[in-house]
């Protein structure tokens, strides 16, 4: 029989108050994995309710930073404890390799060990005033109940980099975890309860965007949202976030160039650009789809491209061989596949790749693409697509290409590929995204902040910085002159 989860809510399983659920199913094999509960407002209402209990409870309010932040540390662990279990849940559940999701959970603890270590760090300061009598200084306070809505590609990851600043700062959370991935999101509000937290500090609901995540943007008790997901539902998240005065933290959409100059070592750039684009099926915000090669070197960069990309083993990511795993779900499957055709249909010429796999597997498998005589002005280069397709594209001269890659509406991440320290420097400086990678792609630290330009987000995550994302700023003034009330009608400072 399948198994039946429920909402976490309160430091409890709580069953959906509509007593429906929805199922899960395998992106590789196709088989259902379990039944999530399928959200509704009042289940929103709820765990928001119990988020706010919380917040405002001694238990949680009065907890000195310093033990915050040791909770935070016992969440890192028992995450480690349990690296083995979230590790085979998230594979199951998105089709991520079971063997880089492993590599994952051995550095997901670090996330809260580092925030664990923030928590007791959060400072104001004192203020110079031309007074001597006065004394002005700042404190920063945690906001209130903090909404987390995270995707389906990195589930443990991007709802870590929400949760862990959240949680160290003093807020409480409630996460309305993707309708493909529930299952990990929920078992670490469980290893929170477990790590020491108060009931009703981490709360989960499951459900679908409209039915879910949508009460929980518009809640009045909601104090900041933290979204992480295609441009389109951020745009929508901001408005009603603008309409209530409450903060929103947004990492959303990528078209990441990935660029090789003449000079750089060419082997290396291939696997760099197989790395930024096949990585995950192509499934994540930064991936490095449009590579932009050097004319001098386009060829030889193509061939290894085209060759690695047509050896890569597809399969079941549970098996520790596989090199690329499934799509994670069948109208991802659907989008890439139009992509691509819509490409054709534009002029763009096939490589390698282009269709579905041939393999004993039933899942949403798309082959390792390669398009070629495209440029900027196509659809399929200008488009997030979010799958296993690369459009390889040459140029001539360092403008050109600065051009070329800053003609896009996003601006999260970029590679550039060079042995010139200069260049390296300059395109550091003069490429629009808010990530620059010299000579490798998508490495990532707790430590190291990240934010999307253009419409690639708004706000920042990772890194002492995200902490303010979660707190806010006041500023206190205190007279310490005795004596009698000067001139009324003249401001003080």
């Amino acid at each position: 029989m399948t198994e039946r989860l429920s909402h976490f809510i309160g430091g409890a399983p709580v069953a959906p108050s509509s007593g429906e659920h929805f199922t899960s199913t395998n992106p590789a094999t196709l088989e259902p994995l379990y039944e999530a509960a399928r959200g509704n407002d009042e289940d929103v209402r709820r765990a928001v309710g119990a988020a706010k209990a919380a917040f405002e409870s001694p238990s949680w309010s009065r907890l000195s930073p310093t033990k915050r932040g040791r909770l935070l540390r016992n969440l890192g662990d028992l995450i480690a404890e349990n690296a083995e279990e979230l590790a085979r849940f998230e594979s199951l559940d998105n089709g991520k390799l079971l063997r880089e999701m492993r590599g994952q959970l051995t550095t997901l603890p670090e996330y809260y060990y580092y925030y664990g270590g923030l928590a007791d760090k959060v400072q104001g300061a004192q203020i110079p005033t031309s007074s001597f009598e006065m004394l002005n200084y700042t404190q920063r306070e945690p906001l209130g109940v903090v909404g987390a809505i995270t995707p389906w590609n990195s589930p443990l990851t991007l709802t870590t980099s929400k949760i862990a600043p959240a949680l160290a700062a003093g807020n409480t959370v409630v996460i309305k975890p993707s309708e493909y991935t529930s299952r990990t999101i929920l078992r670490v509000a469980e290893l929170a309860i477990e790590a020491g937290f108060p009931d009703g500090v981490v709360n989960v609901v499951t459900g679908f965007g409209a039915e879910a995540g949508a009460p929980l943007v518009s809640h009045p008790d909601l104090a900041k949202i933290s979204f992480t997901g295609s441009t389109q539902t951020g745009a929508r998240i901001a408005a009603e976030a603008a309409r209530r005065f409450i903060g929103c933290t947004l990492e959303l959409g990528g078209k990441s160039p990935n660029i090789v100059f003449d000079d750089a070592d060419v082997a290396n750039a291939a696997m760099g650009v197989i790395a930024g684009i096949y990585a995950a099926a192509g499934q994540t915000c930064i991936a490095g789809s449009r590579v932009f090669a050097h004319k001098a070197i386009y060829d030889e960069l193509l061939e290894r491209v085209t060759e690695r990309a047509r050896t890569i083993r597809i399969g079941d990511p549970l098996v520790d061989s596989t090199e690329l795993g499934p799509l994670a779900f069948a109208d991802q499957l659907s989008k890439v596949s139009s992509y691509v055709d819509l490409g054709v249909s534009e002029g763009a010429s096939v490589r390698v790749g282009g269709g579905r796999p041939d393999i004993d597997l039933p899942g949403y498998f798309y082959a390792p693409t390669v398009l070629t005589d495209v440029d900027n002005s196509m659809r399929v280069v200008r488009e997030e697509i979010f799958g296993p397709v690369a459009a390889i594209m040459p140029f001539e001269t360092e403008d050109e290409l600065v051009a070329l890659a800053n003609d896009t509406e996003y601006g999260l991440a970029a590679g550039v590929w060079t042995q010139n320290l200069a260049r390296a420097h300059r395109m550091a400086r003069r490429l629009d995204a808010g990530t620059i990678w010299v000579n490798t792609y998508r490495a990532m630290s707790p430590m190291s902040p990240r934010q999307g330009y253009k419409n690639s987000g708004v706000g920042i995550e990772h890194g002492l910085e995200s902490m303010n994302e979660y707190t806010r700023l006041k500023s206190v003034w205190i007279n310490t002159d005795e004596g009698p009330v000067a001139d009324p009608f003249v401001m003080r400072s």
